[in-house]
């Protein structure tokens, strides 16, 4: 197997972190037990702490986000249920369609070119309460979203869905996968962007840089229901101490540096906003992701992608010409700066006609 060059910039996700000596550490050290029987010690620190954080009543540590959502859908719902969510939303795209082929709920789109739904975007596609329709059951959030470039829910915006999805008997859970990048973006705390709603997911694993694992957070009753689905869908991982403590890690130092991300991200977005060939509304950038259209070169985003890859900077296609760029901890400012004198090389060297 070969081994990354020295001077690789990957910027295809920020789940490419790798974990700090100190997560290394806490590793080779954490204190173990069997997590399925609650008696890991380190699994439960962290659980408790993650709870305090978010002022939930409990917490639940679960190997991946993917599974974390599930879960969160699966209480929520009943079979034939549908879950509202935006058409470009992770539980809709990138999660194999779990929450029909083992929830039995199904995908209810409502579409916002942010990503940023509104009241009256869902409310528009809440099914009447007749027989014969499927009837809606959870609103399901993105925050930040991944796919409209790391954009970001208001608060206000969060609470007044929340306060009308509960008037209508809804539940609402947030995919907040990158919540603690939306956190440090807006100036405030996550148990304040998060007071009302009824579940949250986020990841330990992306900006926050441990090697494996999300939470979930809510209250007692959902943790307990939602530990019982966890061991059903397999998440039941014994000594699970040794991941735990980086998360533990992750969380408590990680957020400290994400404006830094954040930093760099606004730097690739104003540099390649002045690209000839390329397009990009760098005042959209708000995180860590940076998504742009490239179809002005003559290539499309896979070839795109694959122009920039044996100058050693790894991007992501996620549509046919728009590429994406994640900042994240493994990637400084001189990294940056390369990636960004390498893209405008790939695009100044547009196909020829006919080629």
């Amino acid at each position: 197997m070969s081994t990354p060059a020295a001077n690789l910039v990957d910027l295809r996700s920020d789940t490419f972190t790798k974990p700090t000596p100190a997560m290394r550490r806490a590793m080779a050290e954490a204190e173990v037990g069997d997590d399925v029987y609650l008696e890991d010690p380190t699994v439960n620190r962290l659980e408790k702490r993650a709870a305090e954080i978010f002022r939930k009543e409990a917490a639940l540590f679960v190997p991946t986000g993917c599974m974390g959502n599930l879960i969160a859908i699966k209480v929520w719902t009943h079979h034939g249920d549908e879950v509202i969510c935006e058409e470009r939303s992770h539980v809709n795209l990138y999660e194999l369609a779990s929450m029909s082929a083992i929830a039995g709920a199904m995908p209810r789109i409502a579409r916002a070119d942010d990503g940023i739904l509104t009241w009256k975007k869902i409310e528009a596609v809440i099914r009447p309460k007749i027989y014969y329709d499927s009837q809606t059951a959870l609103v399901c959030l993105e925050n930040t979203h991944n796919m409209a470039g790391g954009t970001l829910y208001p608060t206000a915006q969060v609470n007044d869905i929340c306060a009308k999805a509960h008037a209508v008997k809804l539940k609402v859970h947030l995919d907040g996968a990158r919540i603690f990048n939306a956190a440090v973006a807006l100036g405030e705390s996550v148990a304040d962007m998060t007071r009302n709603l009824d579940s949250v997911m986020f990841c330990l694993s992306k900006g926050l840089g441990a090697p494996v694992g999300s939470m979930l957070v809510g209250s007692q009753e959902f943790i307990d229901k939602a530990r019982i689905y966890r061991k059903m869908f397999g998440g039941g991982m014994r000594q699970t101490g040794v991941l735990a403590a980086a998360g533990l890690i992750a969380l408590e130092e990680s957020p400290k540096r994400l404006h830094e991300d954040h930093a760099n991200a606004k730097y690739l977005a104003r540099e390649i906003a002045t690209i000839p060939n390329l397009v990009l509304d760098a005042s959209t950038v708000e995180t860590n992701i940076v998504i742009f259209d490239c179809e002005r070169t003559g290539l499309n985003a896979v070839e795109f992608c694959e122009a920039l890859q044996p100058h050693d900077i790894l991007a992501l296609d996620t549509a046919l010409y728009s590429v994406r760029f994640v900042t994240h901890c493994d990637v400084d400012r001189a990294g940056c700066e390369r990636a960004i004198h390498v893209t405008r090389e790939v695009a100044s060297k547009t196909r020829r006609a006919g080629a």
